[in-house]
């Protein structure tokens, strides 16, 4: 990248030290993980044991009590190194629930173990097989079982990295649909104890993707989970979980804008060595102009990205940035894999190279958290004031 570019990078030091760890995960390693379909269980430790993972918990419980920018530059020098972090990201934007709704005594119970490391955060319980973005239509339900407990019943499927985490953040009815004034009423947080859950009313099931993701369907059958790990009030749960969408988005935005710099990197590179007709093949502005224009979508998401987190941490209601940051973003990482795929030609294709792999991971913000049509339809109904769509 332009030196102008990295000076005007926030949190120089904090960057420079997730490269140094992630020198330690070259693209052999991740290579590997790829072909057997295993869990980075190294690189999450290395991350957990460098504080990285828990930049957002306050310091008074462990933490380094960074704004969301902090977590943001980590996911995207992680993805701009060739690494991955979508093995723990979750733990960053599922933190915010926690620490702006939770109790007092379930920030001390919870969040001093996941700073020091010995617990995990990285499931999050939402998505359904039946209802998919449609979030007030779930069906899982948690049923009040006395003064003490829920049973909860239900499905949840593409609940990322449930099998190497102890916590999940469920989402669940607690007052049925038909009970309710709204739609977004009667739905509720907790805070599951996977430890316990696993064989006493949960069942996981993993799901194979075209990348290594390390998802899961999940199954509740009458799980027991204690009323003292409800967050925040019964029935409040969709305005909870909101911001923390917003956070998801800009996270995953800032881990695109970095695979698009990997990209761009590999592309430049090979460019200038890569010679043909006894010239580099940089030296065409075929081979010129599509890397040239990748990088001014990469810079315009990479602003969005800024933007989103401006309002953010300003306490302001990004929805529209924080969707836009993470659309913008998610189409420069793609068409910048398409571009250093071309760039390289056939080379593109082959394991060794890393690109493939980069590219069917980063094909996947196109679709998750949210995909871009959902996000058209956000913009066009909640911006710009058009009809609703069907």
């Amino acid at each position: 990248m332009p030196e102008g570019a990295e000076r005007a990078a926030a949190y120089p030091e904090i960057r420079e030290a997730v490269a140094r760890l992630c020198e330690r995960f070259p693209g052999e390693y991740w290579r590997g993980l790829d072909r057997e379909g295993r869990y980075p269980s190294e690189f999450v430790d290395a991350l957990t044991q460098s504080g990285f993972l828990s930049v957002l918990i306050p310091e008074e419980y462990g933490g380094a009590g960074l704004p969301l920018s902090g977590a943001a530059a980590i996911l995207e020098e992680i993805q701009r190194a060739g690494c991955n972090g979508a093995a723990c990201h979750a733990q960053m934007y599922t933190m915010g629930t926690v620490l702006r709704h939770g109790s007092p005594e379930q920030k001390e119970r919870y969040l001093l173990e996941i700073a020091a490391g010995r617990l995990r955060l990285q499931a999050f319980g939402v998505t359904e097989p039946t209802s998919g973005t449609d979030t007030t239509a779930l069906k899982t339900t948690a049923r009040r079982e006395g003064n003490d407990a829920y049973l909860v019943k239900g499905q949840k499927i593409w609940t990322s990295r449930a099998e190497h985490s102890d916590l999940m953040l469920l989402l669940a009815r607690t007052t049925p649909l038909d009970q309710v004034k709204k739609r977004t009423e009667g739905l509720s947080v907790f805070l599951v104890d996977m430890r316990e859950a696993r064989g006493n009313g949960l069942t996981i099931r993993p799901i194979r993707t075209m990348m290594n993701h390390a998802t899961t369907e999940v199954f509740f059958d009458d799980l027991r989970v204690p009323a003292e790990n409800l967050i925040g009030e019964e029935g409040k749960g969709f305005r909870y979980i909101l911001s923390g969408m917003n956070a998801e988005r800009i996270l995953i935005a800032a881990e695109c804008v970095g695979d698009a710099k990997w990209f761009i990197d590999k592309a430049v590179a090979y460019a200038k060595e890569r010679v043909v007709f006894g010239r580099p093949i940089g030296q065409n502005q075929g081979v010129q102009f599509p890397i040239a224009r990748v990088y001014a979508n990469m810079r315009a998401a990479e602003l969005m990205v800024q933007e989103a987190l401006r309002l953010y941490e300003a306490g302001q209601n990004p929805g529209a940035e924080a969707n836009m940051a993470k659309m913008l973003a998610a189409d420069a990482s793609f068409e910048a894999a398409n571009v250093c795929v071309q760039t390289h030609g056939g080379f593109g294709f082959a394991e060794e190279y890393d690109i493939e792999r980069k590219f069917r991971e980063t094909r996947l913000y196109q679709v998750a958290p949210i995909s871009t049509n959902l996000i058209l339809a956000y913009l066009a109904e909640h911006v710009l004031g058009l009809p609703r769509s069907y």
